[in-house]
């Protein structure tokens, strides 16, 4: 009975306390995951007030969070949808996966942490948080603007590129054979390309079974379906994230709108748990070491984003204005970075990744906002810089003017 009190006063405490920091970061105008991430990191392993009796909980509601923001991602984009993205957008996924994805894995290998952190950390500074790209469009007035869908076609390939790498990281994390994850990976590809067909071709049947006019039956079978699938994913050795997500592809129309109302409190909720876990599995201490090339890291990458925005819309023939905003709309990093980063914590492959993680994800998650709402203006007022500087440049001519032939006004007599 005792324990029992223990753990509803530390979760009870957790919530209350993640409540107030997600009012906090509303009046800041940011995204409320840094202030989660702190929180983790001040109740967790040498943290000011270390959490006992909720913490095997905290990590259930973690997993179940990770699962909840891949439904939720899943059921932003129809089966065409991303069928139309990978056939008209799918050289810029290829430069955004080439610029973002590269330093991590040099970093990592510089490091001396091997080739499987660096397949890691090479996830952790590719991906872009959905969310908080999402929040910052429509907090900017940009939701209709034309660089827009290239920025929304890019998160699209990125969340498509995590089916295909969720797989190829657990089976690395797991020190399972090439044979074995070779078999892993072909399952996963199987799997996602049948739901993609399935939901193109039947998506309204699937749909119309899951149908309910009854809110309760509704948020009951979706979320029941998407737990099934996903721990069916996970005994597969496929990524149970992957599982919800293909879940969320596969409903559409009302189904998809009902299930997005009813779930997004859910989600909130369990996202919000996922971030304190992995904080509370940080130990404040070890983060100062990984700091500099953490924020070396940061600065590295929020260039290289800002090139794949302006050379995504540049291509889609939007105006250099549009360019530069679709680039620094790019910029932040959060939940998938540090859903990939969690899984390497666990499989322990790294004392150093997830501490670099944690303040990678900080510095970008709050440098993002700033990106998007200020990339344009300075790019233009540097560009209107050097064009004043170039027209000040006097132009030399090949011959000499008539008025350089005479002699100085002293010697001829001529007042001036």
């Amino acid at each position: 009975m005792h324990s029992s009190a223990i753990f509803l006063i530390e979760f009870g405490a957790i919530i209350l306390g993640l409540g107030l920091l997600g009012r906090l970061a509303g009046r800041l105008r940011f995204s409320p995951i840094p202030l989660y991430l702190l929180a983790g990191l001040a109740f967790g392993e040498g943290g000011l007030l270390p959490l006992g009796a909720s913490e095997e909980f905290v990590a259930i509601g973690a997993e179940i969070g990770v699962i909840l923001l891949l439904l939720m991602l899943g059921l932003e984009y129809t089966a065409s949808d991303l069928v139309s993205n990978l056939k008209t957008q799918y050289p810029a996924g290829l430069v955004d996966m080439a610029l973002n994805a590269l330093p991590g894995a040099a970093l990592a290998l510089l490091l001396g942490w091997g080739p499987v952190a660096a397949v890691v950390l090479a996830g952790v500074t590719w991906i872009s948080s959905s969310g908080v790209i999402a929040k910052v469009l429509g907090d900017l007035g940009r939701l209709g603007n034309r660089e827009t869908p290239v920025i929304l076609s890019i998160l699209v390939l990125e969340d498509l590129a995590m089916a295909v790498y969720l797989p190829i990281i657990t089976a690395l994390l797991a020190g399972v054979s090439l044979a074995a994850g070779s078999v892993t990976l072909a399952i996963a590809l199987g799997v996602a390309g049948l739901v993609l067909f399935v939901a193109v071709r039947y998506g309204r049947v699937i749909s119309r079974f899951v149908s309910s006019d009854d809110p309760e039956k509704l948020l009951l079978v979706v979320l029941g379906l998407t737990l099934l699938v996903a721990g069916l994913a996970q005994q597969l050795q496929v990524s149970a994230a992957v599982g919800a997500f293909l879940v969320g592809i596969a409903l559409s129309g009302e189904v998809a709108e009902g299930a997005h109302n009813l779930l997004a409190p859910l989600r909130d909720l369990f996202a919000a748990v996922f971030f304190v876990f992995f904080g509370l599995h940080t130990d404040p201490q070890s983060i100062p070491p990984v700091i500099l090339p953490a924020f070396a890291l940061a600065v590295v990458t929020a260039l290289t984003k800002i090139a794949t925005g302006y050379w995504a819309a540049r291509r889609a023939g939007v105006s250099p204005k549009g360019r530069w905003r679709a680039g620094g709309t790019l910029v932040a990093r959060g939940e998938f970075s540090i859903v990939i980063a969690g899984l390497a914590v666990t499989a322990g492959i790294e004392p150093d990744l997830g501490p670099l993680a944690t303040a990678y994800v900080l510095v970008l998650v709050v440098l993002g906002p700033l990106t998007a709402r200020y990339t344009e203006p300075i790019a233009l007022a540097l560009t209107a810089r050097r064009t004043a500087k170039a027209d000040t440049v006097p132009v030399r001519s090949a011959t000499p003017p008539a008025a350089e032939t005479l002699k100085p006004a002293e010697d001829s007599g001529v007042e001036r």
